[in-house]
């Protein structure tokens, strides 16, 4: 189930900000707290996996993320676009602008582990 990988992610984000050391026991603990089955695989892996990398400047590099700003009120359109040209290209950009919007931080983390 994918939604299980995520509930190790959350648990060794728990651990880091609780200020515990993020290792296979603490792992087990906080996946057992949740009424989770313990993977010892998974475990594993992302104890291994955290052990190599700084997670405090993942998360600063990931909370600081660059996110589209809202869109401006549209400027007055030329009279050539206003007769319909120009509509469908407006429509394009405001949905590009919205997919750049969404910045999901969790798919960092799971492609991190293989999620």
């Amino acid at each position: 189930m994918a939604q299980e990988g995520k509930a190790y992610i959350h648990a060794a984000l728990a651990l880091y900000y609780a200020g515990k050391e993020v290792n296979e026991e603490n792992l087990k603990r906080v996946i057992e707290a949740l009424g989770l089955e313990v993977d010892e695989a998974k475990v594993k892996m992302i104890a291994a996996s955290l052990s190599e990398i700084n997670l405090e400047e993942v998360l600063k590099s990931a909370v600081a993320a660059p996110v589209a700003a809202p869109a401006a009120a549209p400027a007055e359109a030329p009279a050539a676009e206003k007769e319909g040209g120009g509509a469908e290209e407006e429509k394009k950009e405001e949905e590009e602008k919205e997919e750049e919007k969404e910045v999901d931080l969790s798919e960092g983390l799971s492609g991190l582990f293989g999620f």
